[in-house]
Formats: structure tokens, C-alpha cells, sequence
């Protein structure tokens, strides 16, 4: 992976570039930011270019051997963590085994294919690519454990070990304890890169140990440019993707089909419609259709719900300009968005806050869908 490889991110990219060429690594970063950002892809092209054999000004050279195997994510010195979904017998965590006995590193050949195929890979992808999609995954104590044994073992190649942990939020406490003392004081030559959507989810120790990298939202226009020239996308229709996705490439290049975010669309309107008729037994249909989902599908609907919120209160205030809505969104919400304002916004965007917060959780769904359905009844109805 290479930094040119990256859809914008220009200021990120040299400020990486230049810790390297300063001699200045910090030994533990934390890359956060929105999803769909390239987070992890600028992580792996940081770890490439810091073990290039022949760096150049501004990326790894993508022809020494260090680089042939970085490429492939197969280099001995780079090494990946990443939530699995851990054996039934214990739901705390505890039990760090995943089915059979395995650890992250028996999905080594299903993860290097999902990230050479698609860097932006969100949570969810991943679960669908290993078969977990109605479960939550997790990192436990013996992944700690394995980090530990691996980063005590000297580099086999190149000067730096990089460990690349991918959404450490996921980390129960053992877990995460277990690396404190590590993440603080790592062996010498030893690179530390957190990849987090959440980082609020993490222990405070933690993020007190870590030198924060902030990745934006990406300009618009480098949306656009990628689209066209990877996908073929028409021009025109590039640039009503690249605004509407709200700097994210994932959300792009998800458009370009949009089957889930129909789904969750049409699962929104549903919601909306029978909160303002007051449809309790049209809520009940809406609560069983949200618990036949997968977790991560309920918390993206959710998520995808606050965008969809967000863009209708801007049409409220006369703001569609900045409004994001495309297709069958924008007809909705025209005639939705009256009953989204300043006296309501708020706490509907709290009700739906919480129930993210209580599925991540493992929440009672049916319960957490109901509680907030009937609450925004009186939400949606309420008198600006």
C-alpha cells in the first residue's frame, strides 16, 4: 500500500512522511477520524514506507523487496490485530478463542484479501467476510498475550516492527490492561498504529499512551477524481456521489450500487411514517424487521437514520446546499423535513444515540427498538 494509492488525505500523508524523515516516530499513534477515511490504508502505506529500502520524497519506491511484501501484506515485521468473534462459552470475553481455538491470525488469508481488495473496509464488511454478522466481535486477553510473545521476538527484516490494531475500542479491559505497560514502553524499534471509529470506547489510559492522528473527511473533489478514474464513473455523476457520501470513499463507492442504503432508507421512511401517524402496531412491524438484522446492520441503519436527520433539518432551515440527499431521499425529505427543528432535533438525535450505544452493548433489541420507537412518537409530533 502507497500513499499515492490514497484518496486525498494530502496533509495527513506528509505529516506521516515527515516524522519519518525527521527520525520523529512516535512508538504509539492513534489514528482516528470518520469511517471511510483510508485510517487503515494510511497506516499500512506509513508502516511501508518507514521500511522502504529506497524512500523516496513523498512515498515508499513500490519496487524493493521490503516493498514487494508490504504490498502483499505478507511482510514478516508488519503485523495485524483485529476483533474476531470469540467461542459462545464466555460472552465477557475471557475466553479469547474464536471457533476452534483461533485467534485473529487464523483469518490472516480472509483479511489480507478484504483489504487488497478494498482498503476502506468498514466493521461490518468484515464480519459479513467471516460469517459473524449477527455477532459482536471482540479482541481479547490472549490476542494481548500474542502481541506480547510477537513484539518480544527481534525484527526479521526491516529495522521497525510495526503492530497495526484495528478498532482497539474492541478490546475488553483485560485485554486492553494487558497492553498498557507495552504500548507505553514498547521494545526498542517497536511502531504501535490504532486504528479507531470510536475512540471515546477506550480506555483513558490508553488514549493518554497514544499520539493522536486526526483523518478528516476527504474533499470532495478527490471523491469525485478517484471515482472516475478506478470505477468509470460518469463525471457528472461522480460529483453527486462524492457529495453526497460526506467525505467518505466507503460511502462512495457504496452508492455506486446502494442496495444496503435503499434498505435502510426505506427502513427510516417506515419509521418516520408511523411515528407521525402514531401507528403503534406499524411500529411493532418495524421493531421485528430491526431485530431480524444482523448488530452491525442495526447500528449502521441507525447511523445511516442521524445522516438522513442531519440532511432533513438543513432543508428545514432553508440550507439545501448543504443538504446531502440524493435519489428517493430527496422527495422525502422535503416533505419530512418540517417535523425535524430546533425544538426537537436534539433529543431525537440523543434517543437515537443511545440505542447505538445500547446495541454495541449487547442490548435486548426488541426492547431497545420499542423504547425508542414509542418515545419518538411524541418526538416527531412535538410543536416547533
Amino acid at each position: 500500500m502507497q500513499f499515492k494509492d490514497i484518496v486525498g488525505q494530502e496533509q495527513v500523508k506528509q505529516r506521516l512522511i515527515k516524522s519519518v524523515k525527521d527520525g520523529r516516530m512516535p512508538h504509539a499513534q492513534l489514528f482516528t477520524g470518520p469511517e471511510g477515511t483510508g485510517k487503515l490504508a494510511l497506516a499500512i502505506a506509513y508502516a511501508q514506507y518507514i521500511s522502504c529500502q529506497k524512500k523516496g520524497d513523498d512515498d515508499s519506491c513500490g519496487a524493493c523487496p521490503s516493498c514487494h511484501k508490504f504490498m502483499k501484506l505478507i511482510h514478516p515485521d508488519l503485523h495485524f490485530v483485529f476483533p474476531i468473534v470469540l467461542s459462545e462459552k464466555k460472552s465477557d470475553g475471557d475466553d479469547d478463542k474464536g471457533p476452534s481455538g483461533k485467534l485473529s491470525d487464523a483469518f490472516l488469508i480472509q483479511w489480507r484479501e478484504v483489504l487488497l481488495s478494498n482498503p476502506y473496509i468498514t466493521e461490518t464488511d468484515w464480519y459479513q467476510m467471516i460469517g459473524a454478522e449477527n455477532k459482536q466481535g471482540i479482541i481479547g486477553t490472549t490476542e494481548s498475550s500474542d502481541v506480547i510473545r510477537k513484539l518480544s521476538l527481534k525484527s526479521y527484516e526491516s529495522d521497525y516492527k510495526t503492530m497495526i490494531i484495528w478498532l482497539p475500542e474492541r478490546m475488553n479491559q483485560s485485554a486492553a490492561n494487558k497492553l498498557l505497560k507495552l504500548i507505553e514502553e514498547p521494545p526498542v524499534n517497536t511502531i504501535f498504529l490504532l486504528i479507531s471509529e470510536n475512540p471515546t470506547q477506550l480506555l483513558k489510559t490508553i488514549l493518554s499512551r497514544t499520539q493522536i492522528i486526526k483523518v478528516p473527511p476527504i474533499h470532495r473533489e478527490s471523491i469525485a477524481i478517484a471515482l472516475v478514474d478506478r470505477y468509470q464513473i460518469n463525471p457528472a455523476k461522480a460529483n453527486e456521489l462524492s457529495r453526497v457520501s460526506n467525505g467518505s470513499f466507503q460511502k462512495a463507492i457504496s452508492l455506486i450500487s446502494a442496495e444496503t442504503d435503499t434498505q435502510f432508507f426505506a427502513l427510516f421512511r417506515q419509521l418516520m411514517r408511523c411515528c407521525y401517524a402514531n401507528d403503534v402496531l406499524g411500529l411493532l412491524d418495524w421493531v421485528n424487521e430491526m431485530t431480524s438484522l444482523g448488530r452491525e446492520q442495526q447500528k449502521e441503519m441507525l447511523t445511516e437514520s442521524l445522516r438522513l436527520l442531519r440532511e432533513s433539518l438543513m432543508l428545514n432551515l432553508d440550507l439545501e446546499d448543504i443538504s446531502y440527499l440524493a435519489g428517493e431521499e430527496v422527495d422525502f425529505g422535503k416533505k419530512f423535513s418540517p417535523f425535524i427543528n430546533r425544538t426537537n432535533i436534539y433529543q431525537i438525535f440523543n434517543e437515537f444515540n443511545l440505542a447505538i450505544d445500547h446495541i454495541s452493548r449487547n442490548g435486548n433489541p426488541n426492547i431497545i427498538f420499542t423504547d425508542m420507537s414509542m418515545k419518538l412518537i411524541k418526538l416527531i409530533n412535538k410543536n416547533p
